[in-house]
């Protein structure tokens, strides 16, 4: 059965620009592996936001500019763009945690044809478990899984907890699943 990787907003802001973390820097290189090893169809989710931002409902509560669509914080980090290439991948700009246009798009794909999913990046107790529990709300007999050992949470404990959360939903979370 086929798999889908789907990398999740590894980009510039969120692994060592405006909202990095040391742990979000930390799995880079297992994500760029991952990506390597994989040998199938892959999407690129990116958190993109408008100069407009901080007057949106999310940047009232967060209020840290970043994800702002043409600059070097948006874009995915390079040694991500880097394992990318040359593989089979497209881009899905998203304006909030989770995508529900993608979630949709691939729920009518896998109406014609049964795939697995599996998530990694980057923030796992925002976007990487947003984007789960969208897919398995909209796909319930897929199998979807979260590879742990490439995502990282705002915090180590925040990590723990969506992991949990996804597990509890039915969502595999592994360690190195490829």
């Amino acid at each position: 059965m086929e798999r889908i990787l789907i990398v999740v907003d590894m980009q510039n802001d969120f692994v060592d620009g405006a909202l990095g973390t040391k742990e979000a820097a930390s799995i880079v290189d297992s994500v760029v592996s991952k990506i390597e090893r994989f040998d199938g169809r892959l999407i690129a989710t990116l958190d993109t936001h408008g100069h407009d931002y901080l007057e949106t409902a999310e940047g009232k509560k967060l209020p840290v500019a970043h994800c702002i669509k043409g600059t070097a914080g948006w874009e995915l980090h390079e040694k991500v763009q880097q394992a990318l290439a040359g593989k089979n991948y497209k881009t899905v700009e998203k304006g909030t945690f989770g995508s529900v246009r993608l979630a949709q798009e691939l729920s009518k794909e896998w109406e014609e044809e049964p795939f697995e999913a599996e998530l990694i990046g980057l923030c796992t107790d925002i976007c990487v478990v947003s984007n789960a529990l969208l897919l398995k709300a909209h796909i319930p007999q897929m199998r979807i899984f979260v590879d742990a050992s490439c995502c990282a949470g705002v915090t180590p404990k925040t990590h723990q907890a969506a992991l949990e959360t996804m597990k509890m939903c039915q969502i595999d979370v592994t360690e190195d699943s490829i």
